[in-house]
């Protein structure tokens, strides 16, 4: 009997012990929306109005602070607040900002071969940078070399 309740709430224990695991990493970081829908709100607590939805997953974020279970995060447009640190993915993102189209090419270099023009707004995966230039995928369909500029969410924090 004892052997059961302990296999019953050891998955319930180890839940409980993952949010004050987390609360240790240095902040600021960046992570990615994860959820379909994730309500920013003005202070860290559900009792909080909603100041934003976001509804882009893979939106990259940048985390300023922890407060049990909460993220202070930063959005791209600079816009602050707390949302639920459990509908946050540590996967690195990044948007593409500026005017007109973003060229991603073949290789990190102005004279590589064209592969598609990424319009400002569009999310991808960060993959790595090097010299200026960042490797991202967009859909898992679409890979190449993007000038750093023209992305936000590929610095260091």
């Amino acid at each position: 009997m004892f052997i059961r309740a302990a296999f019953i709430f050891l998955p319930f224990v180890l839940l409980l012990s993952t949010p004050a695991a987390a609360q240790d990493r240095p902040t600021p970081y960046w992570a990615t929306v994860k959820a379909k829908e994730l309500n920013m709100r003005v202070g860290p607590s559900a009792e909080f109005r909603i100041a934003w939805v976001y509804r882009r997953p893979g939106l990259p974020l940048k985390v300023l602070r922890l407060r049990e279970g909460w993220r202070l995060v930063e959005d791209p447009d600079g816009t602050r607040g707390w949302v639920v640190a459990r509908l946050l993915d540590d996967k690195r993102g990044v948007i593409v900002t500026g005017d007109g189209y973003a060229a991603m090419r073949t290789a990190p270099s102005y004279v590589s071969e064209l592969r598609w023009r990424l319009e400002p707004g569009v999310v991808g995966s960060l993959e790595t940078c090097e010299a200026g230039w960042c490797r991202i995928s967009v859909d898992q369909r679409y890979r190449g070399w993007v000038e750093a500029d023209r992305l936000w969410g590929d610095e260091e924090p």
